[in-house]
């Protein structure tokens, strides 16, 4: 009887355990890995006679504890299979199992798991050739569901390649597709898939530029096309589940409450981290251009807790006026007032915020402006990030600063952008709904203070040359990125 993953992962699990502390218990270096009825023994070391000893003493604990579990191995199907860097030639001996009742094991030259095609130096060129010769015969067999004069039209071509053939050429890319590593022969072969896939799309000659007739047929380079892959998937890789293996294997898994693995990149030395290359590496590198936006289960977004409810009398918002008119001039006199009466009285804070982008490189800035003190000025320079999120987490780190003053009562916001200011009251989903539940549990600590304590929000255009926000805009102008 078959059982389902599931219920194999809850079968098996007192098994794995039990295996793991008898192999503690003998200090044999073995780990164990497992998918469904798939188990692998691992082991490393320098010599073929301790790899095998270690491997046969494990085969054999594993053979005890799964007949005690009601199980049984089935020997037919064990492999034995061994890396090696060495250039020179490479003949592992065989580990003989028959004393506890299996077979010979003889190493060979490739080993299959899981449907990835492994050699011992790990170059997956047996791995690309079997599937890409695999989707060459699917390209050859298509054949027969059109010709250039009937049957499939080129739209209907192109479609079956993008979602029959070319997924199953590139299964298991981020196995053999990261930086720094040699793709000469493996873009090569992909190469010659696609130019087959593009002339039976177009029905052109064979004598064709493959550029060209890849162009025409709308296939967008393989190169190109595996990157665009490998970037989502490294960018996916932080979406998973903080107690994730991948995100345990990460530099920046620091945060997370589980224990650190064994083979987290954490563990390495500053040199051993510059030299190790694959995907993990690469999503850790990508850490800096990922931001956690969403957060729709957060309590300040729930309708009956939301601040701008609770404190409804505690908020007002003042958009400036754009037209070359009187009440032009009345916005900047009162801005002037509200900066006159900020430093004449120390329940007062005053914040300009402002932030621009330039080169890609975003910056945020604050001066806050309290009675009788000297002006307090934050400044952040961030990558990656659009004026908006530059704009909000400039107010946030202002906010940040002015609640920190008990007697502060009062906070007025000055800013050229209103409209970001009213999306941190937004309760949909938005970019920059993260930031907004922070600002809120500022804001609603400060409220909780006092009934009397309020803030105000007040837009300043920058055309409008108010003394003041002319200042801050200068400064997050001024800032130049070294080369």
């Amino acid at each position: 009887m078959a059982l389902s993953p599931i219920l194999s992962a809850l079968y098996l699990s007192p098994f794995f355990h039990i295996l793991e502390k008898h192999l503690k218990t003998l200090d044999l270096k073995i780990s164990t890995l497992s998918f469904v009825d798939d188990g692998l023994l691992l082991t490393q070391s320098k010599s073929f006679h301790v790899s095998n000893t270690c491997l046969f003493s494990s085969y054999n604990i594993a053979l005890t504890l799964l007949s005690k579990f009601g199980l049984q191995v089935e020997h037919s199907k064990t492999e034995v299979f061994h890396f090696s860097r060495s250039l020179i030639n490479f003949s592992p001996p065989p580990l003989d199992l028959s004393p506890i009742g299996g077979p010979l094991l003889v190493p060979k030259d490739t080993w299959k798991y899981l449907g990835f095609i492994f050699d011992r130096k790990l170059s997956f060129h047996k791995h690309i050739d079997y599937y890409a010769n695999k989707a060459i015969s699917m390209v050859k067999c298509m054949k027969i569901l059109g010709n250039s004069t009937r049957g499939l039209n080129p739209h209907q071509k192109h479609l079956l390649y993008r979602s029959c053939a070319l997924p199953i050429t590139l299964y298991g890319f981020q196995l053999w597709f990261y930086s720094k590593v040699p793709l000469s022969y493996l873009l090569n072969t992909l190469g010659k898939l696609q130019r087959r896939a593009a002339s039976w799309i177009l029905g052109a000659f064979k004598m064709s530029p493959s550029y060209g007739i890849e162009a025409i047929a709308g296939l967008i380079s393989i190169h190109l096309h595996l990157q665009k892959l490998s970037g989502r998937s490294q960018l996916r890789g932080h979406t998973i589940p903080a107690n994730h293996i991948i995100r345990l294997l990460l530099d920046n898994s620091s945060n997370c409450p589980s224990p650190p693995h064994v083979l987290s990149l954490n563990t390495l030395s500053k040199r051993q981290h510059g030299l190790l290359k694959s995907h993990i590496v690469d999503i850790d590198n990508r850490f800096n251009e990922v931001f956690p936006a969403f957060d729709l289960l957060n309590p300040e977004l729930q309708s009956s807790n939301r601040v701008i409810d609770t404190f409804s009398n505690c908020f007002s918002f003042h958009s400036f006026s754009r037209s070359n008119n009187p009440s032009f001039k009345s916005c900047l006199q009162q801005l002037d007032t509200l900066a006159i009466e900020s430093s004449f009285s120390s329940s007062n804070a005053l914040i300009i915020t402002d932030a621009s982008v330039k080169n890609n490189v975003a910056s945020s800035i604050a001066h806050i402006h309290v009675f009788n003190k000297p002006v307090v000025k934050t400044l952040h320079h961030i990558v990656n990030i659009t004026s908006s999120e530059a704009k909000f987490f400039a107010i946030r780190c202002g906010i940040n600063q002015a609640v920190l003053p008990h007697e502060t009562s009062r906070i007025i916001i000055v800013t050229d952008s209103i409209h970001v200011t009213k999306k941190n009251f937004d309760s949909s989903s938005h970019s920059l709904q993260k930031q907004s539940t922070l600002i809120l549990s500022k804001l609603r600590e400060f409220f909780n203070r006092s009934d009397t304590n309020t803030i105000k929000f007040w837009e300043c255009l920058s055309k409008s040359n108010w003394h003041l926000h002319k200042a801050v805009d200068s400064d997050t102008k001024s800032f130049n990125l070294a080369p």
